[in-house]
């Protein structure tokens, strides 16, 4: 044996020991895909990083090279509100509840904002980003999620304006918020992103195959608007047949929960809010298991 010899096979016996402790103690595992159902929640939130990465890109990428930046986070509201003042406030003569006119759309349009961006973002996933995923592999559903963290991003900016507004009507005695209540307002947030974010994914998967619904998408949000009791209060329908149907629209029940919470107008239904919850977690559901299906065949179709 030349001298050394045995050092070096000590040490090389003693690296080779050490990497089979690594492998142990962080086990990898390949397999396929199963064919059953699968969310693949689990594997998003190991790449929430990525998720947060993604956000941050999205964010930046819209307002860049643009004159007012993300002022436009403020601006799109605001005149959204003031074209509503003058066709549904004066043209159209509707009331607003004894709420003044730009509160009642700034707040409404703000909220109205989180659940269309929410969908809009997220019904061309696959079409939008097919030569990202095709290059490189991550799990696709977090590419939802961070178009959801750059809605509440820019709905965060928009609610402090309203939070002004609704502060500075306080104290003058126009509008009586119902302060205890603030805590549900969250959870009001969550729920109308979540449910946007459950049909963006739902009809992102479908439009792998049939294109025209990108189209049809942009004409059924602004629909969806004018069902959802945005521009008008629930007040102003008189009971009956179409107050009914608008009510089981879920973002109707959550819109009025929020105005009558931080606007002190507006009314709480609990039968819609929880047939609304439900109807959103059965979408979230067959969503993100349809989306996680189309997954592996998109590159086939797009």
């Amino acid at each position: 044996m030349k001298p050394g010899a045995g050092v070096l096979n000590m040490k090389f016996m003693g690296r080779t020991q050490k990497s089979k402790k690594e492998i142990t103690r962080y086990p990898i595992r390949l397999q396929a895909q199963t064919k059953g159902i699968t969310f693949g929640l689990s594997e998003a939130w190991q790449y929430r990083d990525l998720v947060l990465l993604l956000a941050r890109k999205s964010f930046t990428t819209t307002y860049r090279q643009t004159m007012l930046g993300p002022l436009w986070i403020v601006f799109q509201p605001l005149l959204s509100s003031l074209i509503c003042m003058f066709i549904f406030g004066h043209v159209a003569a509707i009331g607003t509840d004894g709420i003044p006119q730009i509160l009642f759309y700034f707040a409404s349009s703000s909220v109205w904002e989180l659940f269309a961006f929410s969908l809009n973002s997220n019904a061309g996933t696959f079409v939008n980003n097919a030569y990202l995923f095709s290059k490189v592999y991550f799990p696709r559903l977090t590419v939802p999620f961070s178009n959801l963290l750059v809605g509440f991003l820019k709905f965060s900016i928009q609610f402090v304006i309203t939070m002004i507004l609704v502060i500075l009507y306080t104290a003058r005695g126009i509008i009586h918020p119902l302060w205890a209540a603030f805590p549900l307002l969250p959870i009001s947030f969550l729920v109308l992103s979540f449910f946007g974010m459950s049909v963006g994914i739902l009809l992102s998967s479908l439009t792998t195959r049939y294109r025209d619904l990108l189209v049809i998408v942009n004409i059924a949000v602004n629909l969806w608007m004018y069902a959802s009791a945005v521009v008008y209060p629930l007040s102003s329908l008189p009971a009956g047949t179409l107050r009914t149907i608008i009510l089981l629209n879920p973002v109707t029940s959550q819109m009025e929960l929020v105005r009558r919470i931080l606007l002190g107008a507006g009314g709480f239904y609990p039968l819609y809010c929880f047939g609304g919850l439900a109807i959103m977690t059965l979408i979230f559901l067959a969503g993100t298991a349809l989306f996680n299906r189309v997954e592996r065949t998109f590159a086939d179709t797009v």
